[in-house]
């Protein structure tokens, strides 16, 4: 019996969870209000993503199938897989989107698929909707596609001119996961692809000599998923595989998913799922790399198995593991040691920084930028406070570490 609409949504909804790279942030401004068309980058409003500016954007984040010819043994959707299957038609989604949009629940569109017939199959559906969108409908709204393995490069292209961030699955922080439990998928090629598209993108970010004017081409760049827990793989390889694709191909975002495990399961998979306070470690960490100074080896130095403590955020394990580093002088540290400080981040950095110049900070002028004065009061020095021992006390960590808690037995 076919299913109703609605019943193939709630499946395809359902079937995206799995997908963390859904964000709607660094496009360019578009705005239908004066120009035409339908919908917006700009306005603030199932699936919510968050701007840098803290804007929440709500996306209709959807598979176009998940139907799938390869057997990925991670995956719910794999061939083998004994779940519901469903699919759309272009049309559909299509329709799916605007009827959303116009009825105020979601501002952009975020579409994956499983793989039928084969990638570049499955890769023009899904740039027909896009193009469709964009042409016949004039949608102004985010549209973020997960591209398909193995389709054509001329495909990849064709969807970087009507989408506004493109993504590829790295699928497993090394090749040899990937070709453990992913045979069909080549990392050779997946980094081939993210190759071509970061070209792209740096050719389309070149201005033109007669009017110097930039193409529009995937202005929100390109990002990528890998899943955690389900390989042997330690953080500190995660963590360099992940520098390794910012750094040759400039990925807006390395995404961390933690393996959750499925039901028909192959062996080879862990029987239970990793911490999910693991994939938060690794998103912190990640941050520290990007935005704050600190290389992967000193992130992950702290044990000799490379792995993050889960009980403390990276930048106060390493800050306890470098404590002849502090206390850092607040009125005098130069930026780049301020922001290995725990508790400080960008802002209240650069707010020290600004206010400095006019008065010395005491310990008592960080409570108003939202500082945790208990969090930092071991690892700064300020007008009028020095932490004395407080940095050499062997119980120090134990000041920042949870309470233990009683494990339930049933």
């Amino acid at each position: 019996m076919k299913k109703t609409l609605k019943e193939r949504l709630a499946i395809l909804s359902d079937a995206a969870k799995y997908d963390a790279s859904c964000a709607s942030s660094g496009t360019t401004k578009r705005d239908s209000s004066a120009s035409g068309g339908l919908g917006s980058t700009e306005g603030s409003g199932i699936c919510h993503a968050y701007a840098p500016d803290g804007r929440c954007i709500s996306l209709l984040k959807i598979l176009m199938t998940n139907f799938c010819i390869y057997d990925c043994a991670y995956c719910i959707n794999r061939s083998s897989s004994n779940v519901e299957r469903a699919r759309f038609s272009p049309e559909e989604v299509v329709w799916l989107t605007l009827e959303f949009y116009r009825r105020n629940y979601i501002e952009g569109l975020f579409l994956s698929s499983g793989i039928i017939r084969n990638s570049d199959y499955t890769m023009e559906q899904m740039v027909r909707i896009a193009r469709d969108l964009r042409l016949k409908h004039n949608f102004r709204g985010y549209i973020h596609l997960k591209t398909i393995p193995e389709a054509s490069a001329k495909l990849i292209e064709e969807a970087g001119l009507f989408a506004d961030r493109l993504s590829i699955n790295i699928e497993l922080p090394t090749d040899a996961g990937v070709e453990a439990f992913a045979p069909q998928k080549h990392p050779a090629n997946i980094r081939r692809s993210m190759g071509e598209l970061k070209a792209k993108i740096d050719e389309a970010s070149e201005p033109t000599m007669r009017s110097k004017t930039r193409k529009r081409f995937v202005p929100a760049g390109q990002s990528t998923q890998m899943i955690i827990g389900a390989d042997p793989a330690s953080d500190a390889t995660i963590l360099n595989t992940s520098a390794g694709l910012y750094s040759g191909y400039r990925l807006r975002r390395v995404y961390y998913s933690a393996f959750s495990p499925i039901p028909d399961a192959s062996k080879a998979l862990p029987l239970i799922r990793p911490p999910l306070v693991r994939e938060h470690r690794l998103y912190q960490a990640d941050w520290l790399y990007r935005f704050y100074g600190f290389g992967i080896n000193e992130i992950t130095a702290a044990r000799p198995d490379g792995m993050l403590d889960l009980d403390l955020d990276p930048k106060l394990a390493w800050a306890l593991a470098n404590r002849a580093r502090f206390p850092v002088d607040i009125n005098k540290a130069e930026k780049e040691m301020l922001l290995r400080v725990p508790g400080f981040g960008v802002k209240t950095v650069n707010a020290i920084l600004n206010t400095r110049r006019f008065k010395r900070l005491a310990l008592d002028d960080l409570a108003p930028l939202k500082v945790s004065i208990k969090k930092v009061q071991a690892f700064v020095e300020a007008a009028g406070w020095t932490p004395l021992k407080l940095i050499d006390r062997g119980d120090l960590r134990g000041m920042f570490a949870p309470e233990p808690r009683q494990l339930q037995l049933l």
